[in-house]
């Protein structure tokens, strides 16, 4: 099989399309997730991150970005990654059911007022959905970032982010941008930074 000549002037198209949809689309939903972050750290709480495959990287990601640095040295942001754990995931799937790999955690690691971030570009995880049903419950705030039309997760969390596309290669493109943007205004917010 042969590459088409376009392809990948055809993927630069797509995901320069998406991206100024989401630009327009998701602009209060990452105002009011930004907020939401900030007022989290600021009353001493943490962010809470996982989802499945790619989207348990982008947790991991995030979850560094914030404990570690995003552009400059400062001090460390309460951030913790649910997917790094490879003993607690396999007891936990094992154990109780794949469903219960973050919600145990959660559980076990949550305080109220912490952010429950769960990300998956469907909205039809069901660890990811249990995890922020089990935030919701415990006092936690239940966030999100997903992508299509929010899936199983609409009236679930908020704030959440959906990102306008049918293609999981695009909003995962879009995920780690909205991502990466909230960490660096939120160590703007908390003043570890200076303003650009």
């Amino acid at each position: 099989m042969t590459l088409p000549v376009t392809y990948f002037d055809d993927e630069f198209s797509e995901h320069a399309a998406v991206l100024e949809r989401t630009r327009t689309a998701c602009r209060d939903d990452i105002e009011k997730m930004r907020r939401a972050w900030a007022d989290c750290i600021r009353r001493g709480g943490k962010i809470l991150f996982f989802g499945n495959g790619g989207s348990a990287g982008d947790a991991q990601h995030l979850a560094t970005e914030l404990t570690v640095r995003y552009c400059r040295s400062r001090k460390p942001i309460a951030a913790i990654a649910l997917t790094t754990d490879t003993s607690t995931l396999t007891a936990a799937g094992n154990d109780l059911g794949f469903e219960h790999l973050f919600s145990r955690q959660i559980e076990a690691l949550g305080r109220e007022g912490d952010i429950a971030f769960g990300i998956t570009t469907s909205g039809k995880s069901p660890n990811v959905t249990r995890a922020l049903e089990t935030a919701r419950n415990n006092g936690l705030v239940a966030a999100a970032l997903t992508g299509r039309d929010g899936g199983d997760l609409k009236g679930l969390a908020n704030p959440m982010i959906v990102v306008p596309s049918e293609t999981t290669a695009r909003i995962q493109e879009m995920h780690i941008l909205i991502g990466q943007m909230l960490c660096g205004a939120l160590e703007i917010d908390l003043g570890l930074v200076p303003s650009p």
